[in-house]
């Protein structure tokens, strides 16, 4: 069986890949970066889940941070790359294949300066509702 966390994050990857406003501006969603990767892309940064258990019901929430670069100084790709990819995921209805995903929110966006202060870096936190099979 595999865990809801793994089913949620490739769920998301297919979900963004398959968003043509998220690719239009993205070159590619990682969950490891290639060293000859090219941005402004994606990747998935940390993620942790919580039981959530009700009667007769096992559920956890899992929360799951999608990060997206910039190579531009200006913010304005990044704010609209983080923009569609909460676009993209927030309440919509998505299938797991084995797990129930009961619902689906990208509830907020941070966007930071890179270290480089050449670059940017956007967070989109991604908050799913998931009952185990």
């Amino acid at each position: 069986m595999t865990a809801p966390s793994v089913e949620l994050q490739a769920l998301v990857f297919d979900t963004l890949k398959a968003d043509v406003d998220v690719m239009d501006i993205a070159t590619d969603v990682y969950d490891n970066v290639p060293a000859n990767a090219v941005k402004p892309y994606i990747t998935f940064g940390p993620s942790d889940d919580n039981s959530d258990d009700k009667e007769c019901i096992v559920a956890s929430v899992h929360s799951l941070q999608i990060d997206v670069w910039s190579a531009k100084k200006a913010q304005e790709q990044c704010k609209n790359l983080a923009y569609l990819v909460k676009k993209a995921l927030h309440d919509k209805d998505l299938v797991l294949p084995t797990h129930a995903l009961v619902g689906i929110r990208a509830s907020s966006g941070r966007i930071l300066r890179g270290v480089d202060r050449l670059s940017n870096h956007g967070v989109v936190t991604v908050t799913a509702l998931i009952e185990e099979n």
